[in-house]
Formats: C-alpha cells, sequence, structure tokens
C-alpha cells in the first residue's frame, strides 16, 4: 500500500492548503482586478479590461465563457485571457454577454424630415445606444455625410463609424459611366443605384467592377431586374424589389389599370402582392443565381412591417418619450412624405402583407440554403421606424423567418462586415480586429428585445422588472454608456416639443 512520506496531521495541513489555494488566488485576482478605475462614458483607454463576460462571436460559433477581453486603445488584443495586471479602465461584465458592434447596412444620414429641422446627434445617439457602431449611409447630402464620418473617425462625435455609398445613374452608357467615375472622385466608399434601363445600368456595373467600387442597388418595377445584377456584379440587393418580379411568368405584375407606380398608395399596395405573382420555381432559380454570384441581400424587413400592422407601428412604446416631433410630422399620412402611404389603408392590404411576409420569408431562407449572403439594415426615418429601434426589429423579423439567433447576428455582424469589404477588421471579437463591441445585459440569443435601448420586461424569480438594454457601446475602443445617451436623446425630444410648442 502506497503513503505519503508525511505525518497523518502534516498531510492533512497540506490538503486544506491544496482544497483552499486555488479559491484564496482567484480572490486575490478578483480583488486585484477590482483595483482598477471604472471605464467612463465618452472615453477611449490605452488599455481597458473587460472581465468576465460570455461571449458571442460574429461568426455564428455558439456562446463562450466566462472570458476576459483586453482592448488597447482602439483594438482587441487579447480575449479568454486571465486579465492579470493593472488596466486604466475596466467594465465588470459579469453576467452579460458580448457581442460585435452592430453593423447597419441601409441607412439614410438625416438632419430635417419634411420641413422641419432635427439634429444628427439625434440620429447617431439611437444608433449608438442600439448597439450600432457602424452604419453605410445608402443616400444622403453627400457633403454632410463626409464631415459627419471625419468627425466620428476623429472621435469629436459621439457616432458610428460611417461608409458612404453616392448616387450614381444616367440615361445613357456613357452618362452612367461618368456617375461611376464622379462617385469615386468625391471619395465615396461605393455606390447606390436606384432605376436604370438595362443598357446604362450595365455601363454603370462594369465601370464600378473597374473601379473597384462596390454597388448597392434599390431595384424599382423598372425595365431591369436582379438578372441584371447578377450579370454585372451588384454587391447587395436593398429590400425585395427585382427578386420576385424576375421570376413573374412572362410579362408583369397583375396590375390594375389605374395603376400609377408614383402613387405611393398603388405602389406599395400592390408590392404586398409581388412574391404571391411569383412563380416558385423561377423564383428559385433567381436565388440560386444571387448566390453564385455573390450578390447579397439586404432585406429591411423592418421597414414594412406597418403595412401588415399599420395600428402597431403608430402605437410603439418608446415614441411617448423618444420620438423627435420632426418625425412625429413626416409619419402623418401624406404622399408627400415618402412611405407615408397610409391613406384609407385596409383591412385587405394588411392580410395581403401578411401573406407577402411568409413567402418572402420562405424566399430568405431558400436563399441562405442556396449559399446566400443575408445582411441587416434598417433603413429609418420612414414609415414609422424609429432609429436603432428599427434596427433590433430586423433582428426579430429574422428570426420570424426562421433563422437561429445566432445566425441573425452572424448576418448583423460578420456577414454585414464582408459587404463592406472589412471582414479582416469589423464584425468580430477576435484579437486584432477593431475594438467595436457591446455589452447586452442579458443574453440576445434568448430575447432580442433586450437589445432594445429602453429594456423589456424580464420575468425572474417570480417577479417582472426591467431589464435589458446594451449597456455599454464601444466603437473605435471608445466607451459610451447606454443610458446616458438615451438621457440625452429624451432631452433632445423635449427641448424639440416645447420649441415646436407640442407637449
Amino acid at each position: 500500500m502506497f503513503r505519503l512520506p508525511f505525518p497523518r496531521a502534516f498531510t492533512g495541513i497540506i490538503l486544506i492548503i491544496l482544497v483552499f489555494l486555488p479559491a484564496a488566488v482567484s480572490a486575490r485576482q478578483q480583488s486585484n482586478a477590482s483595483q482598477n478605475p471604472p471605464a467612463e462614458h465618452g472615453e477611449r483607454y490605452d488599455r481597458l479590461l473587460i472581465r468576465n463576460v460570455f461571449v458571442i462571436d460574429g461568426n455564428g460559433t455558439p456562446t463562450r465563457g466566462p472570458m476576459n477581453v483586453i482592448v488597447e486603445n482602439d483594438r482587441i488584443v487579447s480575449v479568454g485571457g486571465r486579465g492579470s495586471g493593472n488596466f486604466d479602465a475596466e467594465i465588470d461584465g459579469a453576467g452579460r454577454y458580448l457581442l460585435p458592434g452592430f453593423i447597419n447596412l441601409h441607412v439614410h444620414l438625416q438632419d430635417s424630415r419634411g420641413s422641419m429641422a432635427m439634429p444628427f446627434e439625434y440620429q447617431m445617439n439611437l444608433w449608438l445606444a442600439s448597439g450600432i457602431t457602424t452604419v453605410r449611409d445608402v443616400g444622403s447630402d453627400f457633403g454632410k455625410a463626409e464631415r459627419l464620418k471625419r468627425q466620428s473617425e476623429r472621435g469629436t462625435l459621439a457616432a458610428p463609424r460611417i461608409f458612404i455609398y453616392m448616387r450614381a445613374g444616367g440615361n445613357t452608357p456613357e452618362e452612367a459611366r461618368q456617375s461611376v467615375r464622379d462617385v469615386q472622385e468625391a471619395g465615396a466608399d461605393g455606390v447606390k443605384v436606384f432605376g436604370m434601363d438595362r443598357a446604362p445600368l450595365a455601363a454603370l456595373l462594369d465601370e464600378a467592377q473597374k473601379l473597384g467600387l462596390r454597388v448597392a442597388r434599390h431595384i424599382g418595377v423598372e425595365e431591369s431586374d436582379v438578372w441584371d445584377d447578377i450579370a454585372g456584379g451588384t454587391a447587395t440587393i436593398e429590400h425585395w424589389y427585382g427578386i420576385p418580379d424576375a421570376a413573374i411568368p412572362y410579362g408583369s405584375q397583375s396590375f390594375p389599370p389605374d395603376y400609377n407606380y408614383n402613387n405611393e398608395l398603388h405602389r406599395f399596395r400592390w408590392a404586398g402582392r409581388l412574391f404571391r405573382d411569383a412563380d416558385p420555381e423561377k423564383l428559385s432559380l433567381v436565388l440560386q443565381g444571387m448566390a453564385d454570384a455573390g450578390v447579397a441581400w439586404c432585406p429591411t424587413l423592418t421597414i414594412y412591417e406597418a403595412s401588415r400592422d399599420v395600428q402597431r407601428a403608430r402605437t410603439q412604446p418608446w415614441f411617448e418619450d423618444y420620438l423627435h416631433p420632426a418625425l412625429e410630422q413626416y409619419f402623418t399620412p401624406d404622399l408627400s412624405s415618402h412611405g407615408s402611404y397610409f391613406l384609407g389603408w385596409t383591412t385587405k392590404d394588411e392580410i395581403e402583407w401578411s401573406r407577402n411576409y411568409q413567402l418572402w420569408f420562405a424566399a430568405l431562407r431558400e436563399f441562405a440554403e442556396r449559399g446566400g449572403i443575408i445582411c441587416a439594415g434598417e433603413d429609418a426615418g420612414f414609415i414609422y421606424r424609429l432609429y436603432g429601434f428599427g434596427y433590433v426589429r430586423e433582428l426579430e423579423l429574422q428570426q420570424e423567418a426562421g433563422f437561429h439567433p445566432l445566425d441573425v447576428i452572424r448576418h448583423a455582424t460578420g456577414n454585414n462586415a464582408l459587404m463592406l469589404g472589412r471582414e479582416n477588421e469589423l464584425g468580430r471579437v477576435k484579437p486584432g480586429y477593431m475594438a467595436d463591441l457591446i455589452l447586452v445585459n442579458g443574453n440576445p440569443q434568448e430575447n432580442f428585445k433586450l437589445l432594445y435601448p429602453t429594456g423589456t420586461d424580464v420575468f425572474e424569480e417570480g417577479e417582472v422588472r426591467q431589464g435589458g438594454t446594451v449597456e455599454w457601446t464601444i466603437k473605435d475602443g471608445i466607451c459610451y454608456r447606454g443610458a446616458v445617451l438615451m438621457e440625452e436623446v429624451r432631452e433632445m425630444v423635449a427641448e424639440a416639443r416645447r420649441s415646436s410648442g407640442g407637449s
């Protein structure tokens, strides 16, 4: 029989030491870690420790943790290390989830709606408070957008990083090519294209390919459809027009004789019947063609949801404190305001749109199964969608479409980074990547409502309480506290209401 070469009493002491030493070391490390000062709103640090978090990466893999993440200046330098030593600041992430910053692939920078001014800071705060650290602007005043982009890069404005896609077009092939050259000369990051005939569109896409500019395309009811984008190398299709259109049996959608595309009540009413008119077999060919050509789909499910439930859209609870009067005015039904088409909207219209959503969901799932890339964007500022809140709703709708929450998060981070051509520095919680991170109070896989900047009801231990929110958004290593951002938004809205004579 093997015997320890020590007296029994001494052996007992050693066993006690072996049992309690790790706990003592851990407690000492915890104590040392807590000596670091807490992070402060609006600050960037040479060395920042985010301690004891669960990490959801942007590549679709399951949660890992708890672990420590170390940020130096604007870069992630360590994920999973012990985090010992001295830091300039730390964030205690116990019980919280760390994700890559969300990328909003479809936005419009807006400092007014209709005839009323609205500060850019209103948008920026709402986006940051919703965990959005990068936006792709696909249509606004270029000069203003460029100034905001530079301010964001310098850290002099609390704002996501901004990519600007400048509009191009033309009625002839040469006009189209010149418009792309103008975009490059202006210094834009990419090209945004609206309705175009087939020949000039082909020339535009060819010129963009030659100059290395990515193209985001909003197809309307027009001569060209997504087959032209498959042939020409478009990067992303925005919304959905042009996809089911390309699968309609020979001819046009079954428009009534009085249909007028420029009348938005007509346009959006009949858009809710578009997927119904597509031939399923032809639609499958279209989706496979997109997937094979690498044409991604940014569906913006969120921006059309009012069409299937306008009452819900009009009574969103955050409107009470956070809806700017400029938006409130713009959302009022009026055909002179784009997207404010709810004049005589009927039960039948909502039913058709509800059916359209189910077919749209099925097409998205099939596209993904065929290898297609799905992205996430909100297009807020129209149709009752508030910045940031609309983006979170996009994630919920993609889950409703049948995607696992981890895949939805990948759409919003890794996939979006890929379509910006920044997949090697954005969209992941990974050493060497930009320090664009969000810390969520709770597990967003369980409930995406935890991401709303106003939080949500949480039921725990037999009680209902207010929970969730993105507690911290870190962009370029700068730490922004969600509660501070939202209080600033509340004050902006209250002041604008006082100035406009509202309550």
